[in-house]
């Protein structure tokens, strides 16, 4: 199974795909450095691989390496910023308590 994430700017996602399927989407909309990030959703065919949390840490990656910020609206991004704290200093301080981190 060889997994591939992608931002796909014209759709305001990262797109995670399984030999070259369509497997799940984080959807973001951006504000000059800051994204918003509201719905991440993996298809029923493909959960409980771990795609959800590559999705979100590829897409995080990605974020810090551009240099920006991340609100994590969709309840699963924050799960995932506590399971790897090193993507907690992508969240402003003052918005941290917000999303329980």
């Amino acid at each position: 199974m060889t997994t591939t994430v992608v931002d796909n700017p014209a759709s305001s996602r990262f797109e995670i795909t399984v030999d070259g399927e369509l497997a799940g989407f984080l959807d973001y909309r951006k504000d000059g450095d800051e994204y918003a990030i509201p719905h991440t959703r993996i298809y029923t065919r493909y959960e409980g691989h771990g795609l959800g949390t590559e999705l979100v840490s590829e897409a995080l990656s990605e974020i810090a390496a551009r240099g920006g910020t991340v609100l994590p609206y969709c309840p699963f991004v924050p799960k995932v910023i506590r399971d790897h704290p090193e993507f907690t200093e992508l969240v402003p301080e003052d918005q941290r308590d917000t999303f329980g981190l």
